[in-house]
Order: structure tokens, then C-alpha cells, then sequence
């Protein structure tokens, strides 16, 4: 079975796993985070270095950085614990269809490519990677995004933001190409596992003030989950999800985040001075423009 450590990043409530082949040494990385000091527009490493130093110190080779999805709260660190390390960023095969989206919304020029080549792979549904004695089967899972991946290594399971821990239930659909009713299909997908298959979340809000918790088991998920849980049909969920999701706010780092996660945590070109920027587009997401602030020529 594999060994599984995570790291918890408290400012974006995100995980960080590196799971390892106890007979080979071998090692992958799933959703790894970039800091990033929104008000004063620095990026650090700090969260990625822990990473780093734990795969080092355990003589771990990483043979694949896995992306779950396009994530819209966190920058990610992929390329750069690539440089690190080495290994290859993984991420599921319709990421193109999320490119093709955030290109149009933030006005990307040609040269960003919308073919999902910022990857190293690009996995379909069911499709498998070696590691060492271990094999890693991708589940694709969309609802929250399109191209959510689930990765099945060994008795554990980690499922990005398609399933929360039991108390906190399920992630928000509607971000471009999200849907409610295709989301609780993947989380039901995920549910008829085994029981006990240990499913590892990519965030805990900690619902109540609890303690931050990452694991539970699928008979668990089954059993208690809030949303998917406990014979919740899928006309129960999706009201429930499409009224919750209409009162959420965007994450605070959403624009940010998917411009750079969309090139696989590769920082957009810089300009003809050599500064780099990030684009703010307006009412992006949805939201009346208003004609007061509406530029004249």
C-alpha cells in the first residue's frame, strides 16, 4: 500500500499530498501550492519547499506531479518543484476544454497554447501510470470543472474538490463548464469504491471549528457525507448545490490562480520591459456592467 503525507497550506485551506511506493522509492506530488501575497503581488515557495525537503529527506524520486484539476483558490507550484525535482505534470485530457474558456476570458494572445502542451501528460478516463510496484488509475470526474481527475493509488483515493470530508460535502459548480447534476454522478462513481478505500480531500474549511481533517473512508463518505451522502437523490442535490452555489462569493485568488494554472504553474510571458503582470478581467464571472464606469474614447 502507499505511503501517504500530506501538507496543509492554512492560507489557501488547500492539501498537498506526496504519496511514495514503500518498495521502489518512487513518488508523485498532487496539487502542489505556490504562495502568493495577493495585496503586495509576491510569489514565494515556501509551501513548495516543504515539499521538497520531504521528498529529499526521505531519498524519494518523484516520477509525476499530479493535478486533480484547474484550480481557482491556489496558484500551483508544479513547475517549479519540476525544476526541483524533475518528473512530469499530469493533469486529465479535457484541461484543453478549460484553455479554450480561460483564454477567451482573460483575452490571451496566440501564443498561449490551448492544446493542454504546458502538460506533460494529459490522461483520459481509466487510463494508468506505474509506480513502482503500485499502479495510478485516473477517474475523471467532472461537475466541478470539466477536467477533474480522481487518482486511484493502491487503498487511496484523492479526489481534488469533487468530494469535501463528510461534514463539509461537496464543492462549488459553478465555475465555467461546472455542472451540479454531472458533479453528484462523479461523487456516486467515486462512492461505489470499496469501503474501504481511504479518500484523500485537496481542502477542509474545518465546518464548526473542528480540527482540520483530510481523510475519511468511502463507507464513510457513503454513509455521512452532507450533500451525496445517506441516499440524497441527484434532483435533492443539485437544488440544494445550484441555490448554495448562487450565494458563494468568487475565491479570493480565482483570477490570479487561473492564469497561471492554466499554463501548468508556468508565470505568463512578461512584457517588452520584462515585467510580468496578471490580468483583471471586468465582470468576468458574470454581473451587469455599469454604464457609469464605462470607459469614453
Amino acid at each position: 500500500m502507499p505511503h501517504v503525507q500530506h501538507f496543509y497550506d492554512r492560507a489557501t485551506s488547500t492539501f498537498t499530498y506526496v504519496v511514495s511506493d514503500p518498495d521502489s522509492g518512487l513518488s508523485v506530488v498532487i496539487d502542489p501550492v505556490l504562495d502568493l501575497d495577493y495585496a503586495s503581488g509576491r510569489l514565494g515557495t515556501d509551501s513548495a519547499d516543504q515539499v521538497i525537503e520531504f521528498v529529499r529527506d526521505q531519498n524519494l524520486s518523484l516520477r509525476y506531479i499530479l493535478e486533480t484539476h484547474i484550480h481557482a483558490d491556489h496558484l500551483s507550484s508544479a513547475a517549479y518543484i519540476r525544476e526541483q525535482l524533475g518528473g512530469n505534470i499530469v493533469i486529465g485530457s479535457q484541461i484543453t476544454a478549460v484553455q479554450q474558456t480561460f483564454a477567451a476570458i482573460f483575452a490571451e494572445q496566440d501564443g498561449f497554447r490551448r492544446d493542454g502542451s504546458q502538460f506533460d501528460l494529459m490522461l483520459l478516463d481509466a487510463d494508468t501510470l506505474e509506480l513502482g510496484s503500485l499502479q495510478i488509475s485516473a477517474l475523471h470526474v467532472p461537475g466541478h470543472t470539466p477536467a477533474c481527475m480522481a487518482y486511484h493509488i493502491g487503498d487511496a483515493l484523492f479526489v481534488g474538490d469533487t468530494l469535501f470530508m463528510p461534514d463539509a460535502g461537496t464543492a462549488r459548480c459553478d465555475f465555467p463548464g461546472g455542472d451540479a447534476r454531472t458533479l453528484f454522478e462523479s461523487c456516486q462513481r467515486l462512492l461505489a469504491l470499496p469501503d474501504e478505500t481511504r479518500v484523500f480531500v485537496c481542502h477542509d474549511y474545518q465546518p464548526g471549528g473542528r480540527d482540520i481533517a483530510f481523510e475519511a473512508t468511502v463507507a464513510e463518505q457513503r454513509s455521512h457525507n452532507i450533500h451525496v451522502g445517506a441516499g440524497i437523490s441527484a434532483n435533492n442535490f443539485v437544488e440544494m448545490r445550484e441555490a448554495r452555489d448562487a450565494a458563494l462569493e468568487m475565491p479570493t485568488l480565482i483570477l490570479p490562480s487561473l492564469q497561471v494554472n492554466m499554463r501548468a504553474g508556468n508565470l505568463p510571458p512578461t512584457d517588452a520591459s520584462g515585467k510580468l503582470f496578471l490580468k483583471v478581467p471586468i465582470n468576468a464571472f458574470g454581473g451587469a456592467a455599469l454604464d457609469r464606469f464605462a470607459s469614453e474614447e
